[in-house]
C-alpha cells in the first residue's frame, strides 16, 4: 500500500513540475508578500513609528522612480533572454535528442527557478515603484522596499551566472542520458514490491478463477477519452469495487493509447459495469503524451530512443549509443533484483477487487535491447557492449525465466553479427561475448 500511495504522490508531483509556470508563479505570491511586509515596514518609518537601519538606501522620490525604472527595464529584457534561451534550448533538444526529451528539459527546476527568480523581481519592482507618492509628510519613498529590491536584483544576477552555466551543462548528452537513467532509477524504486504478497489477510476467490469469470461473462468498459493512459488511482477502483461487491481487471497499462469507445477494462459481474464506468472518470488520467508516474517502460524507451538516433546515418555517434546501452543494462540490473510488481490490489478483507497489468521483465529487456540490435546490424561495437550489458544482468537475476529471456537476446546478438560483419576478427570478438554470455548463465545455474 506503502508504494501505491507514493506512486500516486509522485504522479502528482511530477504533473505539477512537468510546466514552465508553477514556479514563477509562486515566486510572483512570494514577491507581493515580501513587498506589503517592506511597505508597511516604510509606513511605519514614514510615519515616524520605527527607525531604519543605517544600511537603508536614502533618497528623493525622483531618484527612487530612476532607480526602480532602471531596475523594472533591466529585468525585463533579462527575463526575454532568458525565455530565449530556454526556446533555443527546447529547439536543440527535440532535434538532437527527440520530441520526448522535451519533457526532461521543462521539468528542469534551475530554469523554472531562474525564470520565477527575475519575474517575481520585476513585479517587486513596479509596486515599489507605484507605492511613490504624495504624502501628508511630503513625498512617501519606500526606502526599505528599495533597498530589498536592490539586493533581489544582486540575488538574479548570481542566478543569471549559474543558469548560464547550467544550460551549459545539461544540454551535454552525457548529462541528458544520466537524468533519464535517473528517472528510470527512480521509477523502478517506486514501482517495487514484493509478488504477490498483500499486505492484509487473503481470501476469496484467486486470479485464475477470477480471470476465468472475466473472461466468460465479464462486461467491458470503454474509454471516455482518446489519449495515452497516464495514471491509474488503484485505490480508488478499490473501493468502487468493494462496494459493488464486483472485480474490475484493466485492459491497458499506462504508457498504452487509448481511442475513445475502445475497452478499457472489464468488470464481473456485468451488472456493476455501469457504475464502474462513471467512476473510472476520476480514477484514471489520460493526456497527449506518456509519464513516469506508472510507466516505467516510457524511461527506457527514451534511452532507446537517443541510442537508434545516434546509430543513425545522419547522426553515426557510436558512442552516444554505447552509453545508453551502459545505462539500460544497470536499470534493467536494478529491475531484475527488485522490481516485482503485483498485479492484483485487494480490499481490506484481503478479496481481489482490480487486476492490472503492469508491464513485464521479459518486455522491458526486449524493449531495451532489439530495437538497438536492429539499428546495429555490420556495428561490432555496439554489439560487443550489448552482450557484456547481458553479462552483468545475468548476473543480477535470480529466476530461470529471467536468464532465458537474457540468452533469447544473445543469441539474436550473435546470430546478427554473423551475417552483418564482415570482419572475422569482429566477429570472432563478438562470438566471445556471447561465450561470456553463456558462461554467465552456467554460473548461475550452479
Amino acid at each position: 500500500m506503502i508504494n501505491r500511495v507514493h506512486l500516486e504522490s509522485a504522479w502528482r508531483r511530477e504533473a505539477l513540475r512537468t510546466n514552465l509556470w508553477l514556479i514563477p508563479t509562486v515566486a510572483v505570491a512570494f514577491a507581493v508578500g515580501l513587498f506589503v511586509l517592506t511597505r508597511d515596514l516604510d509606513e511605519a518609518a514614514y510615519r515616524g513609528s520605527i527607525t531604519l537601519p543605517s544600511w537603508v538606501i536614502s533618497g528623493t522620490a525622483d531618484a527612487a522612480r530612476q532607480i526602480l525604472t532602471a531596475i523594472a527595464a533591466a529585468l525585463i529584457t533579462v527575463v526575454s533572454m532568458v525565455f530565449s534561451i530556454t526556446i533555443v534550448t527546447l529547439t536543440l533538444a527535440s532535434t538532437q535528442f527527440g520530441p520526448r526529451m522535451l519533457r526532461t528539459f521543462i521539468r528542469d527546476r534551475s530554469t523554472q527557478l531562474t525564470l520565477g527568480s527575475f519575474v517575481a523581481t520585476f513585479v517587486y519592482a513596479i509596486l515599489a515603484l507605484i507605492a511613490i507618492g504624495p504624502g501628508s509628510h511630503g513625498d512617501f519613498v519606500p526606502h526599505l522596499s528599495i533597498t530589498v529590491c536592490l539586493v533581489l536584483v544582486l540575488a538574479d544576477l548570481a542566478v543569471l551566472i549559474y543558469f548560464i552555466h547550467h544550460i551549459a551543462v545539461s544540454i551535454q548528452l552525457p548529462r541528458v542520458i544520466a537524468s533519464i537513467a535517473a528517472d528510470l532509477s527512480a521509477a523502478i524504486e517506486a514501482g517495487a514490491g514484493e509478488p504477490h504478497r498483500p499486505d492484509g489477510p487473503v481470501s476469496g476467490p484467486s486470479e485464475a478463477e477470477l480471470t476465468e469469470q472475466l473472461d466468460i461473462a465479464g462486461a467491458p468498459v470503454t474509454a471516455p477519452s482518446s489519449g495515452y493512459l497516464q495514471f491509474v488511482r488503484h485505490r480508488s477502483l478499490v473501493r468502487v469495487a468493494r462496494q459493488l461487491d464486483a472485480v474490475i481487471r484493466l485492459d491497458h497499462r499506462p504508457g498504452h493509447f487509448l481511442v475513445q469507445g475502445s475497452r478499457l477494462a472489464t468488470v464481473w459481474p456485468p451488472e456493476a459495469a455501469p457504475a464502474v464506468a462513471r467512476s473510472f472518470a476520476r480514477a484514471h488520467v489520460t493526456g497527449p503524451s506518456r509519464t513516469l508516474a506508472q510507466d516505467i517502460a516510457f524511461a527506457v524507451d527514451q534511452l532507446v530512443e537517443i541510442a537508434i538516433r545516434a546509430l543513425s546515418t545522419a547522426v553515426n555517434d557510436t558512442f552516444t549509443a554505447l552509453a545508453c546501452i551502459d545505462w539500460l543494462g544497470e536499470g534493467l540490473c536494478r529491475i531484475a533484483r527488485g522490481w516485482h510488481p503485483d498485479p492484483v490490489h485487494r480490499d481490506a478483507e484481503g478479496r481481489i477487487r482490480v487486476i492490472a497489468r503492469p508491464v513485464s521483465y521479459d518486455r522491458l529487456v526486449r524493449r531495451a535491447f532489439e530495437k538497438v540490435r536492429q539499428a546495429a546490424p555490420g556495428m561490432p561495437a555496439v554489439l560487443i557492449r550489448q552482450l557484456d550489458a547481458l553479462v552483468e544482468i545475468m548476473n543480477a537475476t535470480g529466476t530461470p525465466d529471467q536468464r532465458a529471456v537474457l540468452l533469447e537476446q544473445a543469441e539474436m546478438i550473435d546470430r546478427l553479427s554473423d551475417i552483418s560483419v564482415a570482419e572475422p576478427a569482429d566477429r570472432a570478438d563478438v562470438h566471445r561475448c556471447y561465450l561470456a554470455v553463456l558462461a554467465a548463465h552456467a554460473a548461475r545455474q550452479d
